[in-house]
């Protein structure tokens, strides 16, 4: 091999050139900088240490050399020498192979973890373009890459079973059900061991921003794992799906001060992760050991560069941004009204038109639903969630805001100019009671955790009908059904971008485990003998999907914002009585009437979250008779009907039964 030269700081990472490789890492306070290259991925030795000379391949804080003859697949590693001073805020350890912070792929040892050269344009997209659907024409399905497949009654091919080629085989399922864009629970490669001995299930503990989590891929190698996964993403655009990454800017999976070091901590804690007043400690608004520092303009850098690289070379047509709040935070922890990181993001040409979606909270009490900056941020409305729990569970004091959350909860994105689509409503996500368990427990269930059920949040407002867990009360069972078709229809009626959690439509359960963060097995997985048991329901979730995405598609094309849309739109009020809405503490129902913005569509809908049945009086219908649309009493396929197919409805009243929502069209 050839001496190594100079090379370039630009670009960070590692990059192929004419000859060879070059390097760039930055580290403000290492003293010096070691690159090891290593013969094979179980090596923990280097066959050949490169030193950098300080003076030669140094530029300012970034260490660099091109080290000529090395190829695609070269494994990397860096050793930092630097001071440990924890009181200073630095943890340099030179006994440690670090991860290049922009190593495009990681084979994920915690002994020795390593880093691999790619070629980022080795792989033909066949001419693959973005979807680019409309928030207005959304459904986003969240979904876990793993669990969607790995159950054996996938029926997918055990070598495939809970990876990137496995999603491939079921994307017929979910064109099916009509969802238009998957959330993918984090595939950033993760630090998948805890420390009670469990595994990651969730992903939530990045140790790479810009490398995939091989354990989802079908192949040991992992440059064919980005092509796996670019496959993935082909597949899902060419059936017209989007794909949004549940990414974690957050913090990482090195933890706390007793973490361990496979990245930042060793290459400049200081720079990386925000410190305390005692710099020895971690801020810990993100709940998981430390938060990175992200308004660090180095940092900054990472965040954007590693965005841009999920969109110019994975296609990938947006994010989710977990605990996005802490995002807004500065070095000392601070908020921050005009956070630079996501005024970045924001303003970035590459991530122009791309779906960003905020988690507008974090567990230090930041909480942001409704005053995220930023025009193109969408937020997880937390209050719908809670909202239409209460309201449907039959809580006092709980319609006014129902009725907020369903015409896009104007008290929260009225004022500021927002487009109706501002809120991303979901009753339910991978955090928290699946649809099935929300109306069958009243408390959670979380003891296989290991945690004495002390996990989880106990504040649920969940109704279980009765009996807590499965039953084979027909009473019962027929009211949770009514109760997770009502929760849908609410869902994908309300104004806003809806969300629905993967299973829910084939009533997953995780038997009231509401915290699973930690159940890789049957508990979390996709039980694919549910599709056939709960057919009646997919068939009403899909129909609704359908019909949503069709009323959207056929709104005017001029963008308008929330207020002027209800200014605009003709949405009648009515209780019971006609004109008469009641909307008092003890009330437990509405009703309205919408005309369609053409004008040729009345739709009038009445919700009972009343325990008993309500006779609501009818308008006029606009031709000779309203027609049912959708009846969440009644069993399918009576439930739901093709639009305007429906059974004649006549009489100047309707009874609505208790828990029911119906919906009549003219």
């Amino acid at each position: 091999m050839a001496l190594p030269l100079h090379g370039k700081s630009f670009p960070l990472g590692s990059s192929l050139e004419k000859g060879g490789v070059n390097f760039s890492v930055f580290s403000k306070n290492a003293t010096s900088v070691e690159l090891l290259l290593f013969s094979g991925p179980k090596e923990k030795e280097p066959c050949l240490v490169v030193k950098l000379d300080p003076h030669k391949n140094k530029t300012y804080h970034y260490w660099h050399v091109f080290v000529p003859g090395l190829q695609v697949g070269q494994l990397y590693g860096y050793r930092m020498k630097g001071p440990f001073s924890p009181s200073d805020g630095h943890r340099f350890d030179s006994t440690k192979t670090l991860i290049d912070p922009y190593a495009k792929s990681v084979i994920f040892n915690p002994d020795c973890p390593k880093s691999v050269v790619c070629d980022l344009k080795a792989y033909d997209w066949e001419g693959d373009e973005h979807p680019k659907r409309p928030f207005s024409q959304t459904v986003i399905y969240e979904m876990h890459v793993g669990g969607f497949t790995k159950n054996p009654n996938s029926g997918v091919p055990l070598k495939k079973r809970g990876t990137y080629a496995g999603l491939i085989e079921k994307i017929p399922y979910l064109k099916d059900l009509g969802i238009t864009a998957v959330e993918l629970l984090p595939v950033f490669q993760f630090e998948d061991r805890l420390d009670n001995g469990h595994i990651n299930y969730w992903g939530y503990s990045p140790i790479s921003f810009f490398s995939l989590h091989q354990g989802y891929s079908s192949q040991p190698d992992p440059l064919k794992a980005m092509d796996e996964f670019r496959d993935m993403v082909k597949a899902l655009h060419k059936a017209g799906i989007e794909v949004i990454m549940d990414v974690v800017f957050n913090h990482t999976g090195e933890g706390g001060e007793a973490g361990p070091t496979y990245c930042f901590k060793g290459i400049d804690n200081r720079i990386y992760y925000t410190l305390g007043s005692d710099q020895s400690k971690y801020l810990n608004y993100a709940g998981c050991g430390n938060i990175l520092n992200a308004n660090h303009p180095i940092v900054r850098r990472m965040i954007i560069d590693s965005l841009n690289y999920w969109v110019k070379y994975m296609h990938v047509d947006g994010f989710r941004f977990d605990l996005a709040s802490i995002l807004s935070r500065d070095e000392k922890g601070h908020a921050l009204e005009n956070a630079p990181i996501l005024w970045d993001i924001e303003s970035d040409p590459v991530l122009a038109g791309t779906k960003l979606i905020a988690e507008a909270w974090d567990v230090g009490g930041l909480y942001q639903v409704g005053t995220f900056i930023g025009d193109s941020w969408k937020e997880w409305n937390g209050k719908f969630r809670d909202d239409v729990r209460g309201f449907l569970r039959g809580d006092n004091g709980k319609v006014k805001d129902f009725i907020s959350r369903l015409i896009g909860s104007p008290d929260l994105y009225g004022h500021q100019d927002r487009e109706p689509e501002q809120s991303i409503n979901f009753v339910t996500c991978h955090d928290g009671f699946t649809l099935n368990d929300l109306v069958s427990y009243n408390h959670k269930h979380n003891e296989l955790n290991g945690e004495g059920n002390l996990d989880g949040t106990n504040e649920n407002l969940s109704n279980n009908g009765g009996v807590e867990g499965p039953t084979h009360d027909p009473r019962i069972e027929a009211w949770r059904i009514r109760q997770i078709k009502n929760f849908f229809a609410v869902t994908l009626f309300a104004m806003g971008a809806p969300m629905i959690t993967m299973g829910d439509e084939i009533r997953r359960t995780q038997l009231g485990n509401n915290n699973a963060y930690c159940q890789d097995n049957e508990l979390s997985w996709f039980d694919w003998n549910l599709v056939k048991e709960n057919q009646g329901l997919f068939r009403f979730v899909k129909m609704l999907i359908a019909r949503r995405i069709l009323r959207e598609a056929n709104l005017p094309e001029n963008s308008m914002s929330l207020k002027e849309f209800l200014d605009k739109g003709e949405i009648t009020w009515h209780g019971v009585r006609l004109n008469e809405p009641d909307w008092s503490e003890n009330s437990h129902s509405t009703a309205f009437t919408v005309i369609s913005m053409a004008g040729t569509t009345t739709m009038h809908v009445m919700v009972n979250a009343f325990s008993n049945s309500l006779e609501f009086q009818l308008p006029k219908p606009k031709t000779k008779s309203w027609k049912i649309w959708m009846d969440t009493n009644q069993s399918s396929p009576n439930d739901i009907y093709e639009w305007m197919e429906g059974p004649d409805f006549k009489g100047a009243t309707c009874i609505v039964q208790p828990n029911s929502i119906v919906i009549l069209v003219s």
